[in-house]
């Protein structure tokens, strides 16, 4: 497979980390004011590859190091003639340190500085040096009302280092935040910036690590790892003399009475993701469709959980949940697979039955809740969920001590152990029903295949997002059978087959 050198790196930091970072290496003896130097020389060669051809300037400068770089950019740009307006919405004569002497290289520049009020005019494109990665409550005046006015200018935006309003540990928007075309961020890549409100405020992401000594780098543990083509698990080549029996076998059980379509996705998925053997446990009147549609798929018709104990005892893994309903079938087929030792996968209406504390989870296992499914989990609304959803992966795995891989714009998935991995791929037109059910048939094939639940979770939710994009570049009217043959043929890219 032809790899790609990634744009981002792999390594998810907070924002404390970063700061700790950037005090390592000033204490290294890189100055700050380097450091600011750099940061506004990597913001202005960004600004001038998005727009080659501009040639005005508005810099929107608060206050502290983001300021400043906000300041050096605007004396590089006068430099190069450009047309300059630079508005204060914080007095300068507040700034300290690097900030100051940034503040002061734009006045050697001859910049005229003047204070931000409602009635300025914004030119050409306009940069956010409004607020840096220290934000934590809600943006109060007088960010509030210059972040609108960005807003409202239909301009282009460039972010220095994260859009203001922007949380850069859990990717929430505090209140309002900065709409950027282009954000260009530093040293270490902030969580915050990939998942969460993130994909609406950030457009095109740039990273530049301003030079910073890798083995400083290296002292800082991440937070969380950023799945890509070189570090998504794979599965190991076959053997020539391979057989179906090496590969798992995965039983789905779920679709109650008029919700047989979620379970046939996930087997169908199961069965194209290379588990060596599929076997579908769902309502009688739904096994013709099934065995018309998916003849490779064993299918059994049950009417009660005593018929269950004959096909869980041969299966490697169980995907529980997709079409299941909360009804009384739902409920007995639900604790039987419970009872099992068997690694599992639950989704959807497993999940709600989860939440009301009647049953438990087998070890092993993996769950994929989206928000709202997660809310319920942790007895929590959805908005807490996405107002820290790095923080309600963590108490969810450690909750219900499993996997967990917490649906939406960045996925996450997490494990009792305390590691974290994001997804940013995805497409908008990935906004559709019954693809969390090929997810969850995917994850059980990978797991059948003898891939760890950690490791399971990460390489399923990342063929499936790229899967995403590659049947969104059609866009709307996706359907969840179109990632099916995308994802066969990029886990053949990825993890190929035979050497």
């Amino acid at each position: 497979m032809q790899l790609t050198k990634p744009q981002l790196p792999d390594a998810l930091y907070s924002a404390a980390q970063v700061r700790d970072l950037d005090a390592r290496l000033i204490a290294a003896g890189t100055s700050g004011l380097e450091l600011m130097q750099r940061a506004a020389h990597a913001t202005w060669r960004a600004l001038r590859r998005r727009w080659p051809d501009a040639h005005e300037l508005t810099v929107m400068a608060g206050h502290g190091n983001n300021a400043g770089d906000g300041y050096l950019v605007a004396a590089l740009a006068a430099r190069a003639g450009w047309k300059v307006q630079v508005f204060a919405v914080v007095d300068p004569s507040r700034l300290s340190g690097d900030a100051a002497r940034a503040h002061a290289e734009a006045l050697d520049e001859h910049l005229s500085i003047e204070s931000w009020n409602p009635e300025r005019k914004l030119n050409g494109i306009v940069l956010d040096a409004l607020l840096g990665t220290g934000l934590s409550g809600e943006v109060r005046e007088p960010y509030l009302g210059a972040i609108n006015a960005i807003n409202a200018s239909s301009l282009s935006v460039v972010a220095v280092d994260i859009p203001s309003g922007l949380s850069a540990d859990t990717g929430a928007i505090l209140g309002v935040a900065v709409q950027a075309l282009l954000t260009v961020t530093f040293i270490g890549l902030k969580l915050g910036l990939l998942t969460g409100d993130a994909a609406d405020v950030v457009g095109e992401l740039v990273f530049d690590d301003l030079q910073a000594d890798s083995t400083i780098v290296e002292q800082i543990p991440v937070s969380a790892l950023r799945l890509d083509e070189y570090n998504a698990p794979r599965l190991a080549p076959r053997p020539a003399t391979a057989n179906k029996g090496m590969f798992g076998r995965v039983l789905l059980i779920g679709g109650d009475r008029g919700f047989g379509g979620a379970i046939l996705l996930s087997s169908e998925c199961a069965l194209r993701s290379g588990a060596g053997m599929v076997t579908l446990a769902t309502r009688q009147e739904h096994v013709p469709a099934a065995l018309a549609r998916l003849p490779e798929v064993m299918c059994a018709g049950i009417s009660s959980s005593n018929q269950l104990g004959g096909l869980i005892e041969p299966a490697a893994v169980l995907v529980v949940g997709p079409g299941l309903g909360q009804g009384s079938w739902g409920r007995a087929l639900l604790s039987a697979a419970a009872n099992a030792q068997r690694p599992q996968v639950w989704d959807a209406d497993a999940l709600n039955q989860l939440a009301q504390g009647w049953v438990t989870l087998p070890s092993h296992s993996v769950i994929t809740p989206h928000p709202g499914e997660a809310a319920r989990l942790l007895g929590i609304s959805t908005k807490e969920v996405q107002a820290d959803r790095p923080s309600a992966a963590h108490s969810l795995a450690q909750k219900y001590k499993t996997v967990v891989v917490l649906k939406g714009s960045g996925s996450l998935i997490a494990d009792v152990d305390g590691r974290l991995a994001l997804c940013d791929h995805g497409h908008p037109a990935m906004a559709t029903a019954g693809l969390g059910d090929v997810l969850a048939g995917l994850i059980g094939a990978l797991m059948a295949q003898k891939l760890p639940a950690f490791e399971a979770a990460c390489l399923a939710v990342w063929l499936h997002a790229r899967a995403g994009e590659s049947a969104g570049v059609m866009g709307r009217g996706m359907a969840a059978t179109d990632l099916i043959p995308a994802i066969r043929q990029l886990l053949e890219k990825h993890s190929p087959c035979q050497n």
